[in-house]
């Protein structure tokens, strides 16, 4: 249960809420559990004050050093796919960003790992879980294209930023039977939404559609 000093009021209330699940919904998202934990979860908290009375336009938006809130429709369709085969018990995020994904995710799996290269996002992203009283994400400041090996393998991996390949690491961190979601293609144009899946033999893709994500890179900042 949220907490009712962040629940919003005007233009952050439960009623632009639910105008966005409406437009998601018109999008073709079709998971109900995915669509009420984007309509019960306060987007507007994880976005700087200024921002906050555009929070549920369904729209992607500035979080600062040079990254962005995902869109909520791209949240919802890469949640959605995550879940596609049913719930896992563990979720792998990389990318923590402004934390509003890693939010989405923890109220429906049971555990979210989350990387974040950039520690003034991640202790943004850490407070506003704090105040949601989330207690099943785990994070850790790194170079999201290791992954986060000592909990691995993972039934489920979503990344949230795009590398022009697939990282090896992440591969190898795929459980079998695991699916895992990422964007890949050129820094700074448009890339393709991947759905990979691990069977005993090999890696199974999918193309999903096509999307602009910021780039993922190397290395930890400070």
């Amino acid at each position: 249960m949220i907490s009712d000093d962040i629940q919003g009021i005007g233009m952050t209330s439960q009623r632009t809420r639910d105008r966005l699940v409406e437009r998601l919904r018109d999008k073709g998202i079709r998971n109900e559990r995915v669509l009420e934990v984007i309509r019960t979860t306060p987007r507007h908290i994880f976005v700087d004050e200024a921002m906050a009375h555009r929070a549920y336009e369904d729209t992607a938006l500035p979080i600062g050093h040079g990254q962005t809130i995902s869109q909520p429709y791209i949240v919802a369709r890469m949640t959605e796919v995550l879940l596609e085969d049913g719930v896992p018990d563990v979720v792998l995020e990389v990318g923590t960003g402004s934390g509003y994904q890693s939010a989405i995710l923890s109220r429906l799996v049971p555990k979210v790992y989350t990387v974040e290269r950039i520690s003034g996002l991640l202790q943004k992203a850490r407070d506003a879980h704090r105040r949601m009283g989330l207690m099943n994400v785990f994070s850790k400041h790194s170079d999201g294209s290791w992954g986060w090996k000592p909990n691995a393998p993972y039934p489920a991996i979503m990344v949230t930023a795009a590398p022009e390949s697939v990282p090896p690491e992440l591969f190898e961190q795929l459980a079998v039977g695991g699916r895992m979601v990422i964007p890949v293609g050129s820094r700074g144009g448009v890339q393709e939404l991947k759905l990979y899946t691990r069977t005993p033999d090999n890696i199974e893709e999918t193309t999903l559609e096509l999307v602009q994500f910021v780039p993922l890179l190397d290395g930890a900042v400070p």
